[in-house]
């Protein structure tokens, strides 16, 4: 996944004729600003990856083809909203806050909610429940981070055996530009990967 938040829609599109189909935006306004621009790119996905405010969450499902941040059963029933309102199914993964960082989002693992979420998403028939992202503490050895993507995986493997109705876990997204290498070797099936491909993001 090319991370493009803060980056204009001319830099996407090169992206995109370079053949990069998969890109993350952090922020609903921002890319509500975008996508007109790049209205006329077949195959092209946007998933949001930032955190994602309930009062957003109408905005969100129309303009983005997933969500990859989603962190309360609350936020569940907002999305499935306005997801049957947009006629469609939106693909979702779960949040994990891997370090419970009080600055971070996300849903702590051995959190009740995590489990009252996973067990109600049979009746959320416009999501779709596909894996688990997260974002672990900042180290400035890449290697700081392996023993968060183990637990992330260890997670989702805990999840899928428990072969839950309306769930699968054939996601796992973790690592970014200084870590990506870890998170591959830890079973990762989507690197957010922003400066190593565009560099610094251009000052706001």
């Amino acid at each position: 996944m090319a991370v493009t938040k803060t980056f204009p829609p001319e830099i996407i599109r090169e992206a995109y004729e370079a053949g990069q189909r998969l890109f993350g935006e952090n922020r609903v306004q921002e890319f509500a600003e975008k996508s007109a621009q790049l209205a006329d790119l077949p195959g092209i996905d946007f998933h949001l990856i930032g955190h994602l405010q309930s009062n957003k969450a109408a905005k969100a499902a129309q303009i983005f083809s997933g969500i990859d941040s989603l962190d309360s059963p609350h936020l569940a029933e907002k999305l499935n909203a306005a997801a049957e309102r947009a006629g469609k199914r939106l693909p979702v993964l779960i949040e994990i806050n891997v370090g419970g960082e009080a600055a971070k989002t996300g849903i702590v693992p051995d959190s009740p909610e995590l489990d009252t979420l996973l067990t109600a998403a049979p009746r959320f028939e416009h999501l779709e429940f596909r894996g688990l992202m997260s974002i672990p503490p900042f180290t400035e050895d890449a290697e700081g981070s392996r023993p968060y993507f183990l637990q992330l995986r260890q997670l989702r493997d805990q999840i899928a055996s428990r072969e839950l109705p309306s769930v699968r876990m054939d996601v796992l997204s973790m690592g970014m530009s200084h870590d990506f290498e870890i998170a591959i070797e830890e079973g990762s099936t989507c690197v957010r990967v922003g400066t190593a491909i565009f560099g610094p993001r251009p000052p706001k």
